[in-house]
């Protein structure tokens, strides 16, 4: 530990803890820009210049470490004047007219820290050539005009996201902000992640759906979980007045810390599906609006005893609903079939290997972000699941060597140093061959390199995916086991949807068969039937639908019923790290519409039964396959 002295306060700090740091730990205010505090110090903008006794000049707080006894001035007028100089520079190289700004009014942080120093105007004649506004691309929008070179888009893309689209053409007070090689961002290798966007201090990359929506005094934030994968990301909900205006990552929580994907940040915002707001009850051959009760009484009939039933929900639904869903069609109405959609295919094998070890062996997502060799078994971790597959990224240009089976046309594959065949259903002959070249040698150059690389590795990684669980036997799964313990590598599943190991733990896996079947209750929440459900279904003569959109299924189910969407119900999600978060109620539903556990206590009600409530019980009572934590 060291000391020292910042504005007459002694702080004591680790070693290699920079000024800025040491401030901030000290609760002394240092303005910055082009400072983040999940990306490397950079040193770029200078606002952050601070005076240290015995230096001849001024010194960017950022990246100059602190040094026992040090003493730092950050308020003397010779710091507080660099600071307004810096300020009139960076406005008047550009158009920083705040009047005109869509992210003027709290979202701008150069506006910010202008009024930090007090400023109302600058004194250079702003003097720039304009430059086109690109706004080729489906989710954002790219603005050099209000760039301030601080390039943390830049640096976010390469070392948060590991994507390196982003980049400055010339030099100087000349430079700007391109994609690629110059080309539209639009057209750019940009995975939509959005981190560039909502990194950046000023309004050169806004996203187009959010823009002039609501500034930050007219917003309210809902801190959440985003419910689109199994990854379990925090995301900050942004509403007014009732309406979705901007989501954004949360940059203090992991696993992802700020980092959130397509699907979690805008895709929501895209939502353009009918709402089913009020009960329908198929009648003379059409769907027709009618009351709950009535609609109730048709389920009651037309569900029976039990016999014949077939039940299945999303696994994007709160834990406390899918427990109350299964305690309500498998323990009160006995039904043939309860399961999910996902039908537990990618879950089944997985759990059972738990139950047979009898204990947990999958690893967190952290062992990803720290690690020099990854195998991944038919895994796109660049379309599915992304923000996992930015930490393996990201950490590809400091050596971490990466190898894929049973994925060759995937984009990550092009980084590989070695890709092994692997199609469905010969999981075994692979994971086998792997085994006997760790124990006997091989003379398969590329088995070679793989198992060379997991056994050097300090921290190795083996990552599989839903194709991996649904088709590996009891043979691959040993063998799995044995590599991992062989070459000491963690193991990571990758799940499906956020709540997919949830539905594991409460054993809704089995497959569905419309044989034999006389009535299905489909609880979809607000997620989009497949095809092939919506065909199975027709085999079945009544069909209950709760969904919170009008969907092909919809139309042909004989009752549906209205349910919340995802940000207006709150409930529990268990990701595949085994974290069980909170999803927080963003959005009142529209009237009449219930949560889907209110709706499944209706049906209950109807039926005359009382399903267990204690939905954490029921929960735990399944070995895991990675130890469950309650954040």
């Amino acid at each position: 530990m060291i000391k020292l002295t910042i504005d007459g306060k002694t702080v004591e700090v680790k070693e290699g803890t920079t000024v800025l740091e040491a401030a901030e730990q000290a609760g002394i205010y240092v303005p910055t820009l082009c400072h983040h505090p999940q990306l490397t110090p950079y040193g770029g903008c200078r606002l952050c210049m601070v005076d240290v006794e015995g230096a001849r000049t001024l010194q960017p707080s950022c990246t100059m470490p602190a040094s026992d006894g040090m003493v730092v001035n950050t308020k003397s007028q010779k710091v507080l004047d660099a600071r307004k100089f810096v300020l009139t520079l960076i406005f008047s190289e550009r158009n920083h007219f705040c009047m005109y700004c869509q992210v003027s009014g709290g979202d701008c942080e150069l506006q910010n820290r202008a009024y930090d120093e007090d400023m109302t105007h600058w004194d250079l004649q702003p003097n720039w050539t304009p430059y086109d506004v690109d706004a080729s691309h489906p989710f954002i929008v790219l603005d050099n005009n209000r760039c301030i070179l601080c390039r943390r888009c830049v640096r976010a893309c390469g070392e948060l996201v590991g994507n390196y689209t982003l980049g400055f053409e010339e030099r100087g007070a000349k430079s700007f902000l391109v994609a690629d090689y110059d080309v539209p961002l639009g057209e750019s290798t940009c995975v939509s992640c959005g981190t560039c966007v909502q990194i950046c201090p000023t309004g050169a990359l806004i996203d187009r759906q959010s823009a002039y929506q609501g500034k930050e005094t007219e917003v309210d934030h809902h801190i959440s979980v985003c419910t689109e994968c199994s990854i379990g990301c925090v995301r900050d909900v942004l509403t007014r007045d009732n309406r979705l205006v901007r989501i954004e990552g949360d940059w203090d929580t992991e696993p992802s810390n700020g980092l959130l994907c397509e699907n979690g940040r805008f895709i929501p915002l895209e939502e353009d599906r009918p709402r089913v707001v009020t009960p329908l009850v198929r009648k003379d051959g059409s769907l027709k609006a009618a009351t709950w009760d009535e609609a109730l009484d048709t389920i009651a009939s037309g569900l029976g005893a039990g016999k014949g039933l077939a039940a299945l929900a999303s696994t994007k639904l709160p834990a406390e609903a899918l427990a109350y869903f299964k305690s309500l069609f498998a323990d009160k109405l006995s039904a043939d079939t309860v399961t999910t959609l996902e039908e537990g295919a990618a879950t089944a094998s997985l759990s059972k290997l738990a139950e047979k070890l009898g204990k947990s062996f999958e690893s967190s997502l952290d062992v990803l972000k720290d690690t020099e060799a990854v195998l991944s078994l038919e895994l796109d971790l660049v379309k599915d699941h992304q923000v996992a597959g930015f930490f393996v990224k990201r950490q590809l240009q400091d050596g971490t060597k990466l190898f894929v089976a049973g994925c060759d046309d995937c984009a990550l594959a092009a980084n590989a140093k070695v890709t092994l065949p692997l199609n469905p259903g010969s999981e075994a002959v692979l994971l086998v061959k792997l085994v006997d070249a760790v124990e006997n040698g091989t003379d398969d150059a590329d088995l070679a390199a793989v198992v060379d690389a997991l056994k050097a590795a300090e921290k190795p990684v083996i990552v599989y995916g839903k194709t991996f669980a649904a088709n590996a036997d009891e043979i691959a799964l040993d063998a799995l086991l044995k590599l991992a313990d062989l070459t000491g590598a963690a193991l990571v599943g990758v799940k499906g949807n956020a709540n997919s190991m949830a539905a594991a733990q409460l054993g809704l896996e089995a497959p569905f068969k419309t044989e034999g079947a006389s009535a299905a209750v489909v609880v979809l929440g607000d997620e989009a039937p497949t095809a092939k459900l919506t065909k199975d279904l027709e085999k079945v003569p009544f069909v209950v639908a709760l969904s919170a959109y009008e969907s092909q299924l919809t139309g042909a189910a004989d009752v549906v019923l209205p349910v919340a969407m995802w940000a207006e119900e709150s409930g529990t999600y268990l990701s595949m790290d085994g974290r069980l978060q909170k999803a927080i109620k963003s959005l009142e539903a529209p009237e009449g519409v219930l949560t889907t556990l209110e709706t499944l206590e209706k049906i209950a009600g109807a039926v005359k039964v009382q399903p267990d409530q204690d939905w954490k019980t029921s929960l735990m009572a399944r070995i895991p396959t990675i130890q469950i934590q309650e954040a």
